[in-house]
């Protein structure tokens, strides 16, 4: 096992950006997976609980958008889930996280800690700094560029 970037390592692009996602995601899905969840649910169920405020259903459904570029029916579907599971609650037009849901999420924080903290440990710092403005970038510019695709 590998412990540190070797130096030869490929320069980032699309490939190496999205090897890292899917090992990292691999994780987190595998944590899910022993809940009875899926990372969409898991996506959806943390935008509601991180919310400054009370959140529709169309409230998720952009936010939920906004991160994974989902088809909206299948968010709606997710909500769904989300509400037939007791994760979610409806209060009126609003969606709101039950305990069961906040607990969900906790718990599953709580599992993947351990291991995120060896994922990301020993990165310097500097190191993590200039690869978070490198994914801001990207993330803009690819924002941008599936924006004027679907104009």
């Amino acid at each position: 096992m590998t412990t540190a970037a070797s130096t030869t390592a490929p320069p980032a692009d699309a490939r190496v950006l999205g090897l890292a996602h899917y090992a990292a995601r691999g994780v987190l899905e595998h944590a899910l997976a022993r809940h009875g969840a899926t990372f969409q649910q898991q996506i959806a169920l943390r935008a509601a609980v991180t919310a400054d405020a009370p959140q529709t259903a169309d409230d998720l459904i952009t936010q939920v958008r906004g991160f994974l570029k989902a088809d909206p029916a299948g968010i709606r579907v997710t909500l769904d889930e989300l509400l037939a599971e007791q994760l979610l609650v409806e209060d009126g037009a609003h969606l709101r996280p039950t305990a069961a849901g906040r607990e969900l999420l906790a718990a599953v924080a709580e599992e993947t800690a351990p291991v995120s903290a060896r994922i990301w440990g020993g990165i310097p710092a500097e190191d993590l700094a200039a690869a978070g403005r490198v994914l801001a970038l990207v993330t803009e510019r690819a924002d941008a560029e599936l924006a004027a695709l679907t104009a």
